[in-house]
């Protein structure tokens, strides 16, 4: 076992006395030593359940004859971060959760791992750690919000976001939106749609590093708690026949998620965190194989904010499993890869049934014949840009307007919400990349305030910065190269004209080539407004958003 190197012979009799000083007995360190780590704490609604779903994992470790000892990881609430500073210190936490992982699993030498994450960036840190750890690993998440209800409807964190929007506007009281503040988030778990946390929870499962019901179960029920318990027995399972993660993230089992992803209709974060990942088993990942996959792959699933259905409703419909039974008819899926559950994709969906079509479409009945991500290139996005196509309205799929510049999200935001956007306008909101923000951060207070004002319609978001889950409308991310590179997207001036057409995956400034040298001629880097700390030390090294926003090695491509 790899523990012995801390648990047996006779050089290892300084470390046996600490694990006395833990209170460990003979019989436990006779056993696989199992790490569990928890991002319980009390300030993410995500994670304040995960004390009991920690628990109920340490029993199904022991009940399975291992050692469980809790570790800890860190987590960001984005909602929490959104709009102010804090949304810098969010993106960023994906690297300090895996380096800080690794770091304690390879001191300790654990047997095995089970992971439990539940929010954004929480989940590919540690699915990241558990590439590069590489050994027997499971996932088993919080588990999603309920959705909420005002008025009768059900409505979300993006209704929330919405909300304040509306009320900037006009379009609804003060008591209108304390009724959505006091009711649109009522239980702890992930927030309630499609949003980074839940997608990247169902990609999970789609990767097989989770088992079923991982992404899809509410935080509230009970089954979550069992499942728990099944996943600290599985894990034994795992040590025994020594299936470690690069035995199930593969290139298959990556572009199996990326497969999902469109179908699901996931959040534009999964073009940076799946590229991450792929990292780590060292894939590289082109975010143009999304187009590649989207161009087969219909989208079969329309939930918030595409639509107004929930995670708890795939939930019901039969899960991540009956989305994948529903792909594999198509023969969409490789489905000889291994998973968690030491059984192939093949036999883990067989007879996962579809019981609700209005949630989960039939393969022959989709909301659209192709996937939920677009990857958009042309002259102002030269190595890309990503949109979440299935939260697009129709009317905006082929826009073209004059472009209003802003180099920060607070700026953009205050001009909506003071009357300054017009319809057929395009915002551009720039100096936000992973080197610029620095952080990349996430727009949900401009896309909600202009879904708020009613212009979702009529008006487009263009940024280097990216958006949360809970984005929909005509948003447009990633955009790469950033301008604190010199990207194009630096050299856009007011009024210039933007020309958008998601079908043909274009993305083009109407300016002349030579009119683009004679600007880029004259442009000089922003003296960056961050120059200690960790940010600092996160913008000298990552790359761009359309390599994943990885942190490279000095000298290293």
């Amino acid at each position: 076992m790899r523990s012995d190197r801390v648990t047996k012979g006779v050089q290892q009799a300084p470390h046996r006395s600490l694990f006395n000083a833990l209170g460990m007995t003979q019989e436990e360190l006779d056993r696989p030593l199992v790490g569990v780590v928890s991002s319980y704490n009390e300030i993410v609604p995500g994670h304040m359940n995960l004390d009991k779903i920690t628990e109920a994992v340490k029993m199904g470790v022991a009940m399975a004859g291992g050692t469980p000892v809790m570790v800890p990881a860190i987590a960001v609430c984005d909602g929490i971060a959104m709009g102010h500073v804090g949304m810098k210190y969010s993106l960023v936490t994906r690297d300090l959760i895996a380096d800080s992982t690794e770091a304690l699993a390879l001191a300790h030498q654990f047997d095995g791992f089970v992971m439990i994450p539940n929010c954004d960036k929480n989940v590919p840190g540690l699915l990241m750690a558990a590439a590069r750890i590489n050994v027997p690993t499971i996932f088993v998440s919080g588990g999603p919000m309920l959705a909420g209800r005002v008025k009768g409807n059900r409505t979300s964190l993006s209704s929330m976001f919405e909300a304040v929007g509306a009320h900037a506007a006009g379009k609804i009281t003060e008591e209108d939106l304390c009724e959505f503040e006091n009711k649109a988030c009522p239980t702890c778990g992930s927030c309630s749609g499609m949003y980074t946390a839940n997608s990247m929870n169902c990609l999970t499962e789609a990767l097989g590093m989770g088992l079923k019901g991982n992404g899809t179960i509410p935080a509230v029920y009970s089954a979550r708690l069992q499942l728990a318990k099944h996943a600290g027995m599985q894990v034994m399972e795992l040590i025994k026949q020594n299936i470690r993660p690069r035995d199930i993230i593969t290139e298959k089992a990556i572009l199996n998620a990326l497969t999902v992803d469109m179908a699901l209709g996931c959040s534009t974060n999964s073009m940076l965190h799946l590229p991450a990942i792929a990292h780590e088993i060292g894939m590289d990942f082109e975010i143009d194989f999304a187009n590649e996959i989207s161009a087969k792959t219909p989208n079969l699933c329309h939930l918030a904010p595409a639509g107004h259905t929930y995670i708890e409703d795939l939930h019901g419909a039969g899960g991540v499993y009956a989305v994948m039974n529903e792909l594999n008819k198509k023969g969409l899926l490789s489905t000889d890869c291994m998973t968690v559950t030491g059984k192939t994709v093949a036999e883990n969906i067989e007879g996962c049934m579809n019981t609700d079509p209005e949630v989960i479409r039939p393969i022959d009945h989709p909301y659209s014949e192709t996937g939920g991500i677009a990857v958009l290139k042309g002259n102002l996005a030269p190595d890309g840009s990503v949109v979440k196509r299935s939260a697009v309205v129709p009317e905006m799929l082929v826009h073209e307007g004059p472009a209003r510049i802003f180099e920060s999200d607070e700026a953009a935001t205050e001009a909506i919400n003071t009357g300054k956007i017009h319809p057929g306008d395009v915002i551009v909101i720039r100096y936000e990349g992973p080197k610029g923000g620095p952080g990349m951060r996430e727009m949900l207070n401009p896309t909600s305030a202009i879904a708020g004002y009613g212009l979702g319609s009529c008006v487009a978001l263009i940024t280097d910065g990216r958006f949360s889950g809970a984005s929909r409308g005509a948003s447009i991310g990633h955009v790469s190269p950033e301008a604190a590179v010199g990207g194009p997207i630096a050299l856009v001036e007011e009024g210039d004209i933007i020309k958008i057409n998601i079908p043909e995956l274009k993305l083009d400034l109407d300016v002349t080539e030579k009119e683009l040298e004679a600007r880029r001629e004259k442009w000089q880097p922003r003296k960056p407004e961050i120059t200690t700390g960790y940010l600092a030390r996160y913008a000298a090294m990552v790359s761009s958003g359309n390599r994943g926003a990885i942190l490279e090695v000095p000298g290293k491509n």
